[in-house]
């Protein structure tokens, strides 16, 4: 990759680690893919490729990994769900993984079909995302899920994932169980507000695991109101809506360099999804160093 470091070991040493959300393309043609990946070269320690997000049918995010891997040099995460495969076909794609060289896994339990483009299809779900970690877990201890031994172990460095608006003591226990089943770092959806942030942090700070905090790029104050109203699990503080209602263009990607200015000390790294739109990350990344530079002169 673009070092000798891993994205574990990057962690384990406390490194603050950036990783950009890439969705699959809905076709055979990665030519895109590669362009927007590029813009990311050095700036991205992985790339977390998406599974059919939303239940909409796009490539296999395996596919996408190994095929940026190879032409580009970039880790990537890959996106796992439970929802399109039963317990054969979540070990199958594993193995084929690693022995891809894709060695990162976000182990998810996936939308409900009925949500995505092809309403039609039957969500499996013979595991949720805590079935899902133990599998990969057991694959690195080198034992199939019925405990067959395997011809060869793999290495997976396994995410999950979690909401720091919630919680409650059960959503706590969920991940609590994730961790000992074998996940290694947290990747949590959008905050927006380091207080609520930091509950979440005093909350999981038990658990001893690097933890990436979402980072979700607002264009718009509509975009915002959309997001408080319709997604589940998103919360952003009025304070935010009332700056893009004023603010001027380029006013949520301002808010995202000062938020992880904010934070940047006291996590493992950031987790951003630009929602295609590249270009964002780079403006943030930039603003980041040049605003911690900044804070480093007045210092000194």
């Amino acid at each position: 990759m673009q070092n000798s470091e891993n994205l574990c070991q990057k962690l384990k040493n406390k490194q603050f680690v950036i990783t950009v959300e890439i969705s699959t393309p809905k076709g055979a043609d990665i030519s895109n893919s590669i362009e927007e990946a590029k813009k990311l070269y050095g700036i991205a320690d992985a790339l977390n490729i998406t599974d059919c997000p939303m239940a909409n049918m796009r490539m296999s995010p395996i596919a996408l990994a190994h095929l940026l891997q190879n032409h580009l040099n970039i880790e990537t995460i890959f996106h796992l769900t439970c929802r399109d495969r039963n317990l054969i076909g979540l070990q199958a794609e594993l193995l084929g993984a690693y022995a891809l060289g894709v060695r990162n896994i976000l182990a998810l339990t996936g939308d409900d079909p009925k949500r995505g483009d092809v309403p039609q299809a039957t969500g499996v779900y013979d595991v949720d995302s805590v079935g899902l970690v133990k599998i990969a877990k057991s694959l690195n201890d080198g034992f199939d899920y019925s405990g067959n031994k395997l011809e060869s172990s793999t290495n997976f460095c396994i995410g999950t994932t979690a909401n720091p608006n919630d919680l409650r003591p059960e959503s706590i226990e969920k991940l609590k169980t994730k961790i000992e089943s074998g996940a290694s770092f947290i990747q949590t959806q959008p905050v927006y507000d380091e207080e609520i942030l930091y509950g979440f942090l005093d909350a999981v700070k038990q658990f001893d695991i690097p933890v990436l905090v979402g980072v979700l790029p607002l264009k718009s104050y509509k975009m915002a109101l959309n997001l408080n109203e319709k997604v589940p699990g998103i919360e952003i503080p009025e304070k935010i809506i009332d700056r893009l209602k004023d603010g001027e263009k380029g006013e949520g990607i301002k808010i995202a360099i000062e938020f992880i200015n904010k934070i940047k000390d006291k996590v493992g790294g950031v987790h951003i999804m630009p929602l295609g739109k590249t270009d964002i990350v780079v403006d943030i990344v930039n603003g980041v160093k040049n605003m911690r530079q900044n804070d480093i002169e007045e210092v000194l």
